[in-house]
This record gives C-alpha cells, structure tokens and sequence, in this order.
C-alpha cells in the first residue's frame, strides 16, 4: 500500500468507471481485487440477464465508495474500528457504532455524488 502522511488521500478519487476503479484498487488495496473482480461478474451477469444497467450502476457506485473511504487511511481506520466495535460491543456500543458507520458511509456517498442511502 502506498504510504501518506497523515490526515492525506494515497491517491486521488477516481472517476467512477470500472477501469479507474480497478486501478485504484491495485494501488490501494490490492487484495480486495479478487472481490471487485468477481462482483463485477455478478453485476455483468445480473444486467444481461434482466436488460438493465442498475446492477453495474450498483456495482460501480459501491466500489466508489470503498475506493474513497480507502484511499483515506486515518477513514479506512476508524470505520474498521467501528465496525469491529459493532461486532464486539454491547448493544449501546453497537448502536453508537452503527450510527458512525453510517456517518462515514453518508459522507462518502455525497463525496462521491451519489445520493446518501
């Protein structure tokens, strides 16, 4: 993985094509390239089965958001922490955590133009 100082992006948001998010990926977390490539099959399947680009819309839109929150290390971090405070803590700590995670979530969906979920 590429080292940044902190509080820095490793590299910049990629346009939301499949080809800038699978480079980005190889950068900045390459061994989540198995899942991006075998979801992108999913998607490319689900869309030629039903006529629709929604599935590969979804696709790319998810995979901008990994990117963005990913390519923010001190980010990636906390929502880790978060997620593992869910898995971990009691029900109060799950809620508090469950809040955060969508917090991030949130934020990197209107950071990358998508609408919040």
């Amino acid at each position: 993985m590429t080292t940044s100082a902190a509080g820095q992006s490793l590299i910049p948001q990629p346009p939301a094509t499949v080809a800038a998010l699978r480079q980005a990926i190889r950068q900045i977390a390459p061994a989540a390239l198995p899942a991006f490539t075998r979801e992108l099959d999913q998607a490319a399947d689900q869309s030629r089965q039903g006529s629709d680009l929604a599935p590969l819309q979804r696709f790319i839109a998810q995979w901008a958001v990994y990117v963005h929150i990913q390519r923010q290390p001190d980010l990636a971090a906390d929502l880790r922490r978060w997620e593992d405070t869910a898995e971990a803590g009691d029900a109060a700590e799950a809620r508090r955590a469950a809040s955060a995670i969508g917090q991030i979530l949130d934020e990197a969906h209107a950071a990358v133009g998508l609408p919040s979920r």
